[in-house]
């Protein structure tokens, strides 16, 4: 694991621009005072590897799927959009491709245990022959899908038209030499015959009326009976056979192909559970190299293991874990510190990872500590009682960063998303809001550069509101509006989040 994990493309000269986000297009937005049905809650968000689809899961066990129709229209390439004489839209527009049911709830009897059809993630696949690929998961099973498109061609039966019949009754020659029983053949023309006055009833002829094109959703592979806990995620990895999907306690390998064996790879259950300190919340594959995953814990950690060095990958290559403040831990301390969702960045050096109060950017070849920490939820900070008293201070939030790597992003209370600069020196934190005006919550606020580490590289902490409970309008936070789930488009500005049950897209 020395060196050598993805090079990244060199800096800006300065800084970038606060990008300027506008509204795209919104899928099932509510009207004033609609109430929303606990099933139709969005609980899982994934953009493909081409940005061209889009999948979306949610608590009703359903995956709805979106196709891009704005490069469809002249060509998917950018030489082809090139070709046009005319300037190209960068408004991204997506419709509804799609939906099915991935999961229905079930009854574990052996532990009387109700399972849920919510989908937990979203993954996609490698697509083939124009068919798309993807996985989806609930607490206990995934499922592996097919979605093809197939072509149906309706077909009416017709009698032969008696008019044309009846006027020509001419003898029809089927042959000029009949054939003989035994192979042999006459060249007499005695095989003929004639169509009767008024036409043969029982003759009917097919004819084409329409092609329709319909989707198709098949499930592949189902891979259950793997896990004791809850599934938190899913990872492919990047050799295209094989993916992880990892519980509280365990990580298991899996062939796509193979649906009745997993391997477990990374087990930290204790021999007795009253000496269980911490549990995993989230593992992903690296984008490129397929021996290398990262997995976070419940204590603030990430770890990075490498699978060639055994098949059971108790120690790990590398611990990325902030040290503790002197003089400031308190009950909440364990709890924020817990890691929601890490997300490697395209080209694999950079992790971001979420706990509840921060975003942090990890150099996977400095252990030392993060990056950079953006505050996400400082003002929170006075509110932590209460927060756990509604059991919000356990939600878990997502996160996502820009294709280039030099904007991170992540969702918040009150139905607020916020977008960071990534890359040393930038000031960006932008504060948006999931509706039709996302930029009216708009708060710029300049970064705050603190201690250089042994690093070129300079650890930055940038401040977000900090008046506790209001939001950066001074209005007081509603903690049951929350963002949880967004992503963004692997090779544009583009973001997709959902707030309850809508879908909102924005780009800039």
């Amino acid at each position: 694991m020395n060196g050598g994990v993805g090079e990244v493309a060199a800096a800006p000269a300065g800084p970038l621009p606060p990008l300027e986000w506008k509204f795209s297009q919104v899928f099932g937005e509510r009207t004033a005072g609609e109430e929303v049905q606990e099933v139709d809650i969005i609980s899982a968000i994934e953009f493909d590897k081409s940005g061209d689809h889009l999948a979306t899961g949610d608590r009703g066990g359903r995956v709805v799927l979106f196709e891009r129709t704005d490069t469809k229209e002249h060509g998917s390439s950018r030489k082809d959009l090139e070709k046009i004489d005319y300037p190209v839209s960068r408004h991204p527009e997506f419709r509804y491709k799609t939906e099915f049911q991935s999961h229905e709830p079930e009854f574990d009897y052996l532990k009387s245990l109700e399972i849920e059809e919510k989908i937990n993630k979203i993954r996609w696949c490698q697509t083939a022959n124009g068919a798309l690929f993807l996985l989806s998961t609930n607490d206990k099973t995934i499922k592996y899908w097919k979605v093809q498109e197939r072509k149906v061609k309706k077909i009416s039966e017709m009698n032969l038209d008696l008019a044309k019949s009846t006027g020509n009754s001419s003898s029809v020659s089927s042959s000029q030499s009949s054939y003989l029983a035994n192979g042999g053949c006459s060249d007499t023309p005695n095989n003929q015959f004639s169509f009767p006055p008024g036409g043969i009833p029982s003759l009917r002829l097919p004819v084409v009326t329409s092609n329709e094109t319909s989707l198709m959703a098949r499930c592949r592979r189902v891979y259950a009976h793997a896990h004791d806990y809850h599934i938190n995620s899913i990872s492919n990895n990047s050799d295209g056979e094989t993916f992880v999907s990892a519980d509280d306690l365990r990580i298991n390998l899996w062939n796509l192909e193979i649906s009745n064996q997993s391997f477990n790879i990374v087990d930290v259950k204790p021999a007795n559970m009253e000496d269980l300190t911490e549990v995993i919340t989230s593992a992903e594959f690296h984008p490129t190299h397929c021996n290398t995953l990262a997995y976070s814990s419940s204590k603030g950690s990430i770890r990075l293991i490498d699978l060639r060095q055994s098949a059971l990958c108790d120690t790990h290559c590398k611990l990325f874990e902030e040290p503790e403040a002197p003089g400031t831990r308190s009950f909440f301390t364990e709890i924020i510190a817990s890691i929601s969702d890490i997300k490697f960045g395209k080209e694999g050096r950079y992790i971001l990872s979420r706990d509840y109060m921060t975003l942090k950017l990890w150099d996977i070849n400095m252990d030392s500590g993060p990056v950079s920490t953006f505050q996400v939820h400082e003002y929170l900070r006075p509110k932590l009682c209460d927060l756990y008293e509604n059991d919000s201070i356990f939600d878990k939030f997502e996160c996502c960063l820009s294709g280039d790597g030099q904007r991170v992003a992540t969702g918040s209370y009150s139905n607020l998303f916020r977008v960071f600069g990534s890359i040393d020196g930038s000031t960006e934190a932008t504060t948006l809001e999931a509706s039709k005006n996302p930029m009216r919550r708009q708060v710029q606020t300049p970064a705050r550069p603190t201690r250089s580490l042994s690093s070129s590289l300079t650890r930055v902490v940038r401040r977000g509101a900090e008046s506790p409970g209001v939001d950066a309008n001074g209005n007081s936070f509603d903690f049951t509006t929350k963002l949880l789930h967004l992503a963004w488009h692997p090779s544009e500005n583009s973001i997709a989040c959902a707030a309850a049950n809508s879908l909102y897209m924005y780009y800039a």
